[in-house]
């Protein structure tokens, strides 16, 4: 039987906040978690530099990244797909 394969890599959505190096860019992906004590919803941050080869993605455009086989020394994700175009003002 053929069995359709599920990828056990992780997927994470944000921002572009920086794409000045080469080949790479750098995500801030927000998420809301409940305080352990309190209870209160508090959005918390991570910024992770992803590859992007053809350095098509720019500030503020909402990427999806995938995670990855180590790159550099702090590169381990890809940038797979655009999810949303900045809008220019």
């Amino acid at each position: 039987m053929t069995e359709a394969k599920t990828s056990l890599k992780r997927t994470l959505v944000g921002k572009v906040v920086s794409d000045k190096r080469a080949k790479t860019v750098t995500v801030l992906v927000e998420r809301r978690v409940k305080h352990e004590l309190y209870g209160k919803i508090v959005a918390k941050s991570s910024k992770y530099h992803a590859h992007d080869e053809k350095g098509e993605y720019h500030v503020g455009d909402l990427i999806e990244i995938t995670e990855s086989r180590p790159i550099s020394k702090t590169k381990n994700w890809v940038a797979t797909r655009l999810v949303e175009k900045a809008v220019a003002v």
